[in-house]
């Protein structure tokens, strides 16, 4: 008679994918992955959510323990799928929260391939042709926004603020050398917009540069980095003996989608190189994770605009290109597959326009005894990370090859053109101003004001004079009210699910602004939605209180 763990070991062999391709091949896997996808379908309703929005009890979630027998396959899964409901549907037309993806099936399936098979990219020993993904992902995504392939050089990580981290550490290392091996010794500073991602203080505090290492520079009304002010901080801050250790351009702010001018960043810091004479050029990096992926159209013809774009969305993609064109000048670059190459969390390529800087961070082989035995692809001596799945580099490496050039062209052309309705839509309104319309990506952002008020004015004076004070926090609430309501009728199925900005920017007199936010990303959306939306805040701006409002 077999001991009772040999009969546990046993039964839970069908648990696991099967190692060969025998008879019974993945008989229990291929039913429940199926089983699981239907019980997760049923959960769509006309909401764009699944299943319910329910309150989220964390306090029995901390009783939960492990039991001493294994649950069924079966049951397990059940269970798993439950944990979905709740989730916005990210590709559902009705759902413009963030710039949330909305992945290609074989996004997916680059996704989840990788995780029955475990590699690992720490070395091409243990994930070899999953390597030869990365740098392909990598090699595309170099020549689309202007290096060259050959010299540059990327990897995957874990997130966009990882992207910063990389980019910030390799500034690091140029600007204070051997801080890698003996710490920050000098005060260092990162430049960046005042609309820039929080990641960079992120990153600074987890270098060791602290917090108060962050120069912020103030933007304009499109949310772009003055370069002048750049320019005169920048000159303070080394007239003070202090390192720039990066520069953070910014290729599409989250909230405004505001775009920093590269090129101008780029002049500024080699005019201050020269003027100072620095032993360091300082480190430039271009966080374009939304942004990057309008390099698709830096070989487009716009004039014969051969996709037939509207004149409308060809003046809003024509001016995103201004920008994004002059990625190439950056030393390194982040890119989100997982926002606008919509693919599955996580996807984040840090490309770097010189591969020999990466060995700035890199540690000696001899300090890892047990890795790199074998083969010739070693990342795991400069990456942060030692495990790294191959996931995020097959579902993007994926969605490279599905869109094409065109493909992708087309995709940000229509969600574009959404946006581009919506705005036009909401501004032939008084009582609606939007704030970001010398933007021209797909998120929008508008404020809601009471019947009578003249928004477009009204939206100018508030900014700046410290007499609408208490108007501005009434309007504040006023908006949140009207957020409320709109995602209570979205939920319920009749509404359209939007974003909200606790602070859009800041008044001239220090009050934060806040903002309702449409951030279009799903394929499906359709001019109907908008109109949606439009039905929407009307019937927000009747419930909290103002019966005469019409849009």
């Amino acid at each position: 008679m077999s001991a009772l763990y040999s009969h546990l070991v046993s039964e839970l062999r069908r648990t696991f994918v099967q190692p060969d391709s025998g008879r019974d091949h993945d008989d229990a896997f291929v039913p429940c992955l199926l089983r699981s996808l239907g019980q997760a379908d049923a959960m769509k309703s006309e909401s764009p959510i699944l299943g319910s929005l329910e309150s989220l009890d964390f306090a029995k979630a901390r009783t939960r323990r492990m039991s001493d027998h294994p649950l069924s396959l079966e049951r397990v899964t059940e269970h798993v799928v439950e944990h979905l409901s709740g989730m916005f549907i990210s590709g559902h037309p009705r759902a413009q929260i963030n710039v949330a993806p909305s992945p290609t099936i074989p996004s997916i399936i680059g996704g989840l391939l990788p995780s029955l098979y475990n590699p690992n990219l720490v070395s091409d020993e243990s994930s070899q042709r999953m390597a030869v993904a990365e740098i392909e992902a990598a090699s595309i995504a170099a020549d689309l926004v202007g290096y060259d392939a050959q010299r540059s050089g990327g990897v995957f990580t874990f997130g966009g603020t990882g992207t910063t981290l990389y980019g910030v550490k390799i500034g690091l290392e140029k600007s204070c050398p051997g801080t890698m091996h003996k710490g920050v010794r000098e005060t260092s500073r990162i430049v960046c917009s005042e609309c820039a991602h929080y990641a960079a203080r992120t990153v600074a505090g987890w270098l060791g540069m602290g917090f108060d290492s962050i120069a912020d520079v103030p933007t304009d009304e499109s949310s772009e980095m003055r370069t002048c002010l750049l320019e005169s901080m920048c000159r303070d801050l080394l007239k003070r003996g202090e390192k720039l250790a990066a520069i953070i351009a910014t290729l599409g702010t989250t909230d405004a989608f505001g775009l920093d001018d590269l090129h101008e960043i780029v002049a500024v810091r080699d005019r201050l190189v020269d003027e100072f004479a620095l032993d360091y050029v300082p480190h430039i990096h271009a966080d374009a994770v939304i942004g990057w992926a309008w390099a698709v159209f830096n070989d487009y013809d716009f004039d014969k605009n051969p996709l037939e774009f509207p004149g409308r969305t060809l003046r809003a993609l024509t001016g995103i290109h201004r920008r994004v064109r002059h990625l190439g000048l950056a030393d390194s670059i982040g890119i989100d597959f997982h926002k606008t190459g919509f693919a599955p969390y996580v996807s984040s390529l840090f490309l770097v326009r010189d591969k020999a800087d990466l060995a700035r961070i890199a540690q000696p082989a001899a300090s890892m005894p047990y890795l790199f035995k074998a083969a010739n692809y070693h990342p795991g001596q400069f990456t942060l990370e030692t495990s790294r799945p191959g996931g995020g580099a097959l579902a993007a490496l994926a969605n490279l090859l599905l869109f094409g050039k065109n493909g992708m062209r087309a995709v940000l052309g229509h969600l574009v053109t959404m946006a581009e309705t919506l705005r036009e839509r909401l501004k032939a309104y008084s009582g609606v101003q939007v704030l970001n319309c010398g933007n021209f990506g797909p998120v929008t952002l508008f404020r809601v004001y009471p019947a009578g008020v003249d928004a477009t004015s009204f939206a100018v004076r508030e900014r700046r004079d410290p007499a609408c004070r208490d108007k501005v926090r009434e309007y504040n609430a006023y908006n949140r009210r009207i957020f409320e309501v709109i995602q209570a009728e979205a939920i319920q199925g009749r509404g359209v699910a939007i974003s909200f900005t606790d602070c859009h920017r800041e008044t001239d007199y220090g009050d934060p602004i806040v903002a309702l936010k449409s951030y279009i990303m799903s394929p499906f959306s359709e001019v109907r939605h908008i109109e949606l939306l439009v039905e929407s805040i009307e019937k927000a701006r009747k419930a909290a209180g103002d019966a005469s409002a019409q849009l």
